[in-house]
């Protein structure tokens, strides 16, 4: 059995936002920087602790994110909020710091095909780049992640050994990275796999540094999330309204929505310290601001049935109390 119904489950769970980055990148009309600052601000007024803000890649790349800078020097950043910051390069890491980064990302992939059509580089190619980069960030003071693309399926190589993606995760971390995101990249993963994968991290990454990154291609994110805290880890990405898609990787939709995140981890037990009615919020105003509708469940229903706040409500939601959780997988403290 992957699933152990008798394991406990963490009693906090860290959530990542991940919209204004990974939502935003492959949108295809411009976002104004103004829009992006605010929707950044809303979702740091919900509690969220950890938001990648933007991506110091190149304009021709991802031009949604040509802005990067001012979006990174115009924010108010409020105390104990993570921004982050992915950065491809030394000349992205150059940039990145002069604009006032203190917290970056470094990507590379599970299967060579895809890293090279993503980073145009091998896989050992981007490790030895990012030594360095990881190097320089921890000299300037900056917190450092390290991103495992396609960790359990590629688009050009279909599945991945889980082998090769601890292999991989092993060296980031030998590197210095600070935390380790395994990104389902392509939403192909299904629990079975997601308990392979962390059963292999087991004493090789410690669970306090390990991350998932689930996308919802075939509706399957909440119930890796399940299998996943079984395991104990206690970090999870997700893009507020399930915004998001890999413009690399053919296939890929949307994020994990941020609400639906919240939603099961609140009647679990699980606490997180989010608000969801303000991430709500924060949704609202950048669907409105997209002139679409967004894929998220728990957005899409608090919608249809008039209890989700307008985009540009304030206050504090009270929320109801979460029901118990299931007598065989109580939240319990591990270690």
């Amino acid at each position: 059995m992957i699933l152990h119904a008798s394991r406990c489950l963490p009693d906090r769970v860290q959530v990542c936002e991940v919209g204004p980055r990974d939502g935003l990148q492959s949108e295809p009309q411009p976002v104004a920087t103004a829009d992006k600052i605010r929707y950044i601000e809303l979702l740091a007024e919900s509690g969220l602790r950890s938001i990648e803000v933007s991506s110091f890649v190149s304009p021709r790349w991802v031009p949604q994110l040509a802005d990067h800078a001012e979006v990174l020097r115009g924010l108010r950043r409020r105390p104990g909020v993570r921004y982050v910051v992915l950065v491809p390069n030394d000349k992205g890491l150059d940039n990145a710091l002069a604009a006032g980064a203190d917290a970056i990302a470094v990507f590379t992939g599970a299967t060579e095909t895809f890293t090279r059509k993503n980073i145009n580089q091998s896989i050992e190619e981007s490790l030895a780049r990012f030594a360095r980069i990881a190097e320089r960030a921890h000299a300037a003071g900056c917190w450092v992640r390290g991103y495992i693309s396609c960790a359990f399926g590629c688009p050009y190589e279909g599945e991945v050994a889980p082998g090769r993606v601890v292999e991989i995760a092993a060296r980031l971390r030998g590197l210095g990275c600070d935390e380790i995101a395994f990104g389902d990249t392509i939403g192909t993963a299904d629990p079975v796999r997601v308990g392979e994968l962390l059963g292999r991290l087991e004493g090789v990454i410690p669970l306090s540094a390990v991350a998932l990154h689930l996308h919802d291609t075939y509706g399957m994110a909440l119930v890796n999330v399940f299998a996943a805290l079984q395991y104990g880890v206690r970090i999870f990405d997700a893009a507020s309204g399930g915004l998001g898609g890999c413009p690399f990787a053919p296939g890929a939709a949307g994020n994990l929505a941020t609400e639906d995140l919240l939603w099961l981890l609140e009647r679990l037990g699980i606490e997180t310290g989010v608000d969801l009615e303000r991430v709500l919020a924060a949704s609202r105003f950048i669907e409105e601001r997209l002139g679409r509708t967004l894929p998220g469940r728990v957005l899409r229903a608090r919608l249809s049935a008039g209890s989700c706040q307008p985009a540009a409500a304030g206050g504090t939601s009270t929320g109801a109390a979460a029901p118990a959780c299931p007598a065989d997988v109580q939240p319990c403290a591990r270690s």
